[in-house]
């Protein structure tokens, strides 16, 4: 049986966005709470009976949300534009090496606007 396993994780974190044209709101500081959905694809394993152990992704995931949680995104390497598409694209390079079977990365911004991402 082929599926698909989603695990949610949240992080609050402040942003500007230097490119972002002259007046734009964004371009000032200021914050968003954010949501992360992961998912992973594959086959369950008829021993187990799982496709992945829940908390394999939730480790994966830990020093990353550290990282992110409550800090200024444009410090952060390979942030220094931090638009989600940029974010969701740096959370994919993270996550790729430790999460077989990595499928989607969902980030949403706001509770109006996310932006999904499946690798390049």
């Amino acid at each position: 049986m082929q599926v698909r396993l989603i695990k949610d994780f949240h992080f609050e974190s402040a942003q500007r966005l230097p490119n972002a044209p002259e007046g734009h709101p964004c371009r000032a500081l200021h914050g968003h709470s954010f949501k992360v959905e992961v998912t992973v694809e594959g086959k369950v394993d008829p021993q187990t009976g799982w496709l992945y152990d829940h908390a394999h992704i939730s480790e994966a995931m830990e020093p990353i949300i550290k990282e992110l949680d409550h800090s200024y995104l444009n410090d952060i390497p390979g942030l220094e534009n931090p638009t989600i598409e940029n974010m969701v694209a740096w959370l994919w390079r993270r996550l790729t090496p430790s999460l077989p079977g990595l499928a989607e990365i969902v980030l949403h911004e706001t509770s109006k606007a996310r932006i999904a991402y499946r690798g390049e």
